[in-house]
């Protein structure tokens, strides 16, 4: 039996997606391939509201993170964690060499306004990252007030994983004044994995100019050149079938609505955290609570586990804690094309599962 899946990724797909999925192959070198991807960067242009130059690449958004701290760091890197996403930043300068400082918030915690302020006014650093939404904990990080902060130092360049929520959440990102924004296909772009997307700015680019060792696969310039003076084709071979669906399901977006599909994450993330007030617990700081995946303090007296194996029983899966936060606390995920007849049914079903559980104890 399919579970249906209320995990903070890979998502659901839709069938008609993942038929897109299925389409034959065409030479990737063509320009029926240029123009496929001229129209998937004009279409991710509006859905990630900016004119910067949209970049694909055939890995998880794990892979652009890399290349971002590779390509754009010249002196010292300030990252900023708010939970187990942080810190994979903060690995991926240290693995590859790069100096760097991390600024850790307490679980469930935002990066605060003054963190940034009294990191960047040391002088010390050239790039920072940021996590929009970490998925351990169920927080978004309030960028509008952040950008007050890190627009003070133009020189600086601004990196921002929000792998778990374009598409979701509302990130303008031109108006954030972000350089570097990279997210991935399967959260709440609504495909599968396999594909990872980035937003790159004429300012990163001239930095990555100056930046020696940026890597291959990953650099940025590279990338960017070929997006621009081939035009619109990549250095290797791309993921033909992703881009396919991609296409499709960038239509399907914009149809909706960027505003209506943020409206719509918000409605699906009230519900769940209604649900979490009267049932159990929000783990995270309640002013700044994402809008795709809500993190629950399970106060219900039984194993999650259990409560997983049940509700598997019934046809879905939720994720438990993350890290430190394991059997303690689990993870409703409400994302992509997930609906809000669907986020209530499979709560409805929740409550029995947990009811049936505590008449056996």
């Amino acid at each position: 039996m399919h579970k249906r899946l209320y995990i903070p990724g890979p998502v659901e797909v839709r069938p008609d997606v993942l038929e897109k999925m299925a389409t034959p192959m065409i030479g990737h070198r063509t320009k029926d391939a240029s123009a496929l991807q001229q129209g998937i960067s004009e279409k991710l242009q509006k859905v990630m509201q900016t004119k910067n130059t949209i970049v694909l690449s055939t890995s998880s958004g794990s892979g652009l993170m890399e290349g971002a701290v590779r390509s754009f760091t010249k002196t010292r890197a300030a990252v900023f964690s708010i939970g187990a996403f942080g810190k994979r930043w903060y690995k991926m300068c240290t693995s590859n060499g790069i100096e760097a400082d991390l600024f850790e918030s307490e679980l469930g915690q935002i990066t605060t306004p003054e963190m940034l302020e009294q990191a960047l006014s040391t002088g010390k650093y050239d790039l920072i990252t940021i996590t929009q939404n970490e998925t351990s904990t169920g927080i978004h990080n309030p960028m509008a007030r952040l950008a007050e902060v890190y627009k003070k130092y133009p020189d600086v360049i601004v990196c921002v994983d929000a792998v778990s929520s374009m598409g979701g959440d509302l990130i303008p990102v031109d108006e954030l004044g972000i350089d570097v924004c990279i997210t991935s296909s399967q959260k709440c772009l609504g495909l599968p994995p396999g594909l990872a997307i980035a937003s790159v700015s004429d300012k990163a680019i001239a930095k990555a100019e100056t930046v020696e060792n940026r890597g291959l696969y990953f650099d940025y310039l590279e990338l960017v050149k070929f997006v621009k003076e081939k035009p619109y084709q990549y250095p290797s071979t791309p993921s033909e079938s992703h881009m396919f669906a991609l296409d499709y399901q960038l239509d399907r977006i914009l149809e909706e609505g960027i505003e209506n599909r943020y409206k719509r994450h918000c409605e699906m993330a009230e519900i769940v955290r209604d649900w979490a007030r009267k049932n159990c617990e929000l783990y995270s700081d309640p002013d700044n609570l994402s809008v795709t995946v809500t993190c629950i303090t399970n106060t219900t007296g039984l194993a999650f586990s259990d409560i997983n194996k049940a509700m598997g029983e019934r046809g879905y899966l939720m994720s438990n804690g993350y890290g430190p936060l394991k059997d303690k606390t689990f993870r409703i995920a409400h994302m992509a094309d997930t609906t809000v007849d669907e986020i209530n049914q499979m709560l409805k079903d929740l409550d029995e599962v947990i009811a049936e559980l505590k008449a056996k104890a």
